[in-house]
């Protein structure tokens, strides 16, 4: 297993080390004796999994404290762009986002945590997106950013026209008043 910064503090892409053959192939998705030997120390306790049709943009979602999540998420099928944006008050890159192409052909990993929304587009005709989470899922905790936040500017890679946002999503306040509560 490789772990590979990012320019953001804390958000990591895990490489697995994955064995092919003729056969197929196999790589452990996560392990986590090697993952505290890499200094991340998470105790996953809930899976969670969907899957979206092309064009699809789920997020940006959060949990506020006392309720957070840090995850750890994977494309089992397709190919997502995935994006973390840090809302950590105090962090060198409070406000700044980062994406990085998932897909079940580079098997990337992206180690999201606590303080952190995530939301991912989907650039195949569909995806399969599975996540593990360090804590569970709390309604009254639940936020989320707008996805086309002109501040936060993020490509989402795909074509305006053909993206398919779900009302919730569509509703979301923008950064500057999107409740927060993390601290760096």
């Amino acid at each position: 297993m490789k772990v590979i910064e990012t320019p953001i503090p804390g958000l990591v892409i895990i490489k697995p080390d994955v064995f092919a053959d003729q056969r197929g192939y196999f790589f452990e998705s996560f392990n986590k004796k090697q993952f505290a030997e890499q200094g991340l120390n998470y105790k996953f306790i809930q899976d969670n999994e969907s899957k979206s049709i092309y064009g699809v943009i789920r997020g940006l979602h959060y949990q506020l404290e006392p309720h957070p999540q840090a995850k750890l998420v994977r494309v089992m099928q397709g190919c997502v762009f995935d994006v973390a944006v840090d809302l950590r008050k105090g962090s060198p890159t409070f406000g700044k986002w980062y994406g990085v192409e998932l897909s079940c052909d580079n098997k990337l990993q992206l180690l999201i945590p606590r303080g952190f929304a995530h939301g991912f587009s989907v650039l195949s005709e569909t995806a399969i997106f599975i996540y593990k989470c360090d804590g569970l899922y709390n309604k009254e905790s639940e936020r989320g950013i707008c996805y086309n936040d002109p501040l936060l500017a993020i490509d989402w890679k795909i074509d305006v026209g053909k993206s398919i946002i779900s009302e919730k999503d569509k509703l979301q306040p923008d950064f500057q008043n999107a409740e927060k509560n993390f601290n760096f």
